[in-house]
């Protein structure tokens, strides 16, 4: 996907998630437009790092590591 074509609501849930998964505070919510924490709690928070993980593993049985 190209850049250019990534809407404001996509990039704005990078922005949050990817922030959030490397430890910036719930605060972030305000910078995004949010009234309160609530819909960044849980909405954006939770969803990153269990995605990765997933993906991660599921990398890990299609190529396993040679021992």
């Amino acid at each position: 996907m190209n850049s250019k074509d990534w809407t404001p609501r996509e990039l704005r849930h990078s922005f949050v998630s990817l922030l959030s998964a490397h430890g910036v505070g719930i605060e972030i919510s305000l910078l995004v437009g949010h009234k309160s924490t609530q819909v960044t709690e849980v909405v954006y928070r939770h969803e990153l790092r269990p995605v990765l993980t997933e993906r991660a593993d599921a990398m890990d049985q299609v190529l396993p590591r040679e021992r």
